[in-house]
């Protein structure tokens, strides 16, 4: 396991803040166990409860308990990574997108939003500059540990909330390995459906009609967020048709996306307008608010989890006995 990475530098990003452990009494420093809200040191003054910050970097270590106590057991990772978004978004662009649109559904519905957070899938961008791509095992490694220290500072319930296509297939296959070992917390991808009023209402309003990266979409996305990193000037600069250079219907093989869009770039953002973003991202936050506010509630999961990592342990113990 690759333990020395967990609190990387690549975790601070100008403006997205640093953050540590919260302070724990000394006997409890190194031992790796789960530290509960109510062992926590408590300041003498904190901060009223409408007051706190949903970002983990923001809040105080004698905050921090409160935080945990009020989102319900419930932390979400925002997710992207660093690649190429055609030449007139910023590399980080997924992550942008992930995390406001996380910390505006934690300003809805109380939940407590990791920093940001670049480590994920992005091997088909290793040709661009200023892709950061980890190895297999890495991006694993990581994504585990950090759901593992989440847990230890006493979240129960942590939401994957992701802003990058290429991360989907990793982060379902992550949340299925949940199920190799126990743990004392329960893992969930967020998976936005498509809202049909929003999507009509967007169709009405764009001037494209294809798309997918850094595209008439994704770019007024970024035009609501920040604006001070969108560089239309430079929309033509790059090609975003698709070259269609591997014909193969019926077979994935992993050069798919670099055969259709080797600039990374697809569609066409000429007609990016932040009112199109606005209708993107207000979708995607009421659906997130929606799912922390069910998964605040839910206690089935793990009722669930627990009872199968008992009967798994004891069909390896040798018993056979069937679940009640």
């Amino acid at each position: 396991m690759i333990k020395q990475v967990i609190f990387f530098a690549a975790m601070l990003l100008p403006g997205a803040g640093l953050y540590g452990q919260p302070a724990v009494p000394d006997d409890a420093q190194g031992s790796g166990q789960t530290i509960h809200p109510q062992d926590r040191p408590q300041s003498q003054t904190r901060v009223p409860e409408r007051m706190l910050s949903p970002a983990w970097e923001e809040l105080t270590s004698g905050d921090f308990a409160l935080a945990v106590e009020r989102a319900g057991g419930v932390c979400i990772i925002p997710m992207g990574v660093m690649e190429k978004h055609a030449q007139h978004l910023p590399l980080g662009t997924d992550v942008f997108a992930a995390r406001h649109i996380a910390l505006t559904a934690a300003a809805g519905e109380y939940a407590v939003v990791f920093p940001f957070y670049y480590a994920g899938q992005i091997f088909e961008a290793r040709h661009q500059p200023g892709t950061v791509s980890y190895s297999p095992q890495m991006l694993y490694d990581l994504l585990d540990e950090t759901c593992r220290e989440i847990a230890r500072n006493g979240f129960t319930k942590i939401i994957l909330m992701n802003g990058h296509g290429g991360n989907n297939n990793f982060l379902q296959y992550f949340c299925q390995t949940q199920l190799a070992s126990a743990r004392d917390y329960a893992v969930f991808f967020f998976n936005p459906s498509e809202d049909r009023e929003t999507a009509r209402q967007i169709a009405a309003l764009r001037k494209s009609t294809t798309g997918g990266h850094a595209d008439e979409v994704e770019t007024s996305v970024l035009l609501v967020i920040r604006p001070d990193l969108v560089h239309m000037d430079r929309v033509v600069l790059d090609s975003g048709a698709d070259q269609n250079r591997l014909p193969l219907p019926g077979a994935y093989t992993g050069i798919w996306w670099y055969a259709r869009f080797p600039n990374h770039y697809a569609g066409d953002a000429l007609g990016a307008s932040p009112e199109i973003g606005r209708l993107s991202i207000d979708s995607d936050v009421a659906q997130l608010r929606d799912v922390i506010r069910l998964i605040k509630a839910d206690t089935a999961t793990r009722q669930l989890q627990d009872q199968f990592f008992r009967s798994a342990g004891s069909f390896r113990n040798g018993s056979n006995n069937k679940t009640k």
